[in-house]
C-alpha cells in the first residue's frame, strides 16, 4: 500500500510553531480515506452501497512534533477486522523517517438507519478485502 502525503499547513500549527495535537487526528481521517479508495471501496462508493461507518475511538502517541511544510508520510494499516468493527493503525514519519506519531482508530460499518451490518453475508467483497489485509479468516 502506498503511504498518504500531508504537508502541515501553516494553520495547523499553534504560537510555538508545533503542529497542535488535534490535527493529527484530522490527518488521519484523510489517510483513511484515501487507503479505502486504494483498496477499491472509497468512502463515496461505500455510502451508495448503503454503508455508514462512523469512528468509534481515536489513539494517539505523539512521538515528535512536526511544523510548518513538514511532508508527514502515513502508513495506514488494518490492525483488526471483526466483520462488524474494523481497527486501523496509522504510522506518521517525517521526511528524515522518524515516527513523528503512532495512532490507532476504530470503525463499524452500519447500515443507514444505524443498525449493525453482517459484512460476511451482506458485503462479501469488502469483507474478503478486509479480512486479507487484517491477516484473519
Amino acid at each position: 500500500m502506498k503511504e498518504y502525503i500531508h504537508i502541515v499547513q501553516y494553520y495547523e500549527t499553534d504560537r510555538m510553531g508545533i503542529t497542535h495535537h488535534s490535527n493529527y487526528i484530522r490527518w488521519m481521517e484523510e489517510a483513511r480515506v484515501d487507503f479505502l479508495a486504494e483498496i477499491g471501496f472509497p468512502y463515496d462508493k461505500l455510502e451508495e452501497m448503503g454503508i455508514v461507518s462512523p469512528v468509534l475511538g481515536v489513539s494517539c502517541d505523539y512521538k515528535k512534533t512536526s511544523t510548518f511544510a513538514d511532508r508527514i508520510s502515513i502508513k495506514v494499516t488494518v490492525k483488526e477486522y471483526k466483520g462488524v468493527k474494523l481497527y486501523l493503525s496509522y504510522e506518521m514519519k517525517n521526511e528524515v523517517g522518524d515516527v513523528v506519531c503512532l495512532a490507532t482508530s476504530s470503525h463499524a460499518f452500519l447500515n443507514k438507519e444505524g443498525r449493525p451490518l453482517r459484512m460476511k453475508k451482506e458485503y462479501p467483497e469488502l469483507h474478503n478485502v478486509l479480512t486479507e489485509l487484517a491477516g484473519s479468516d
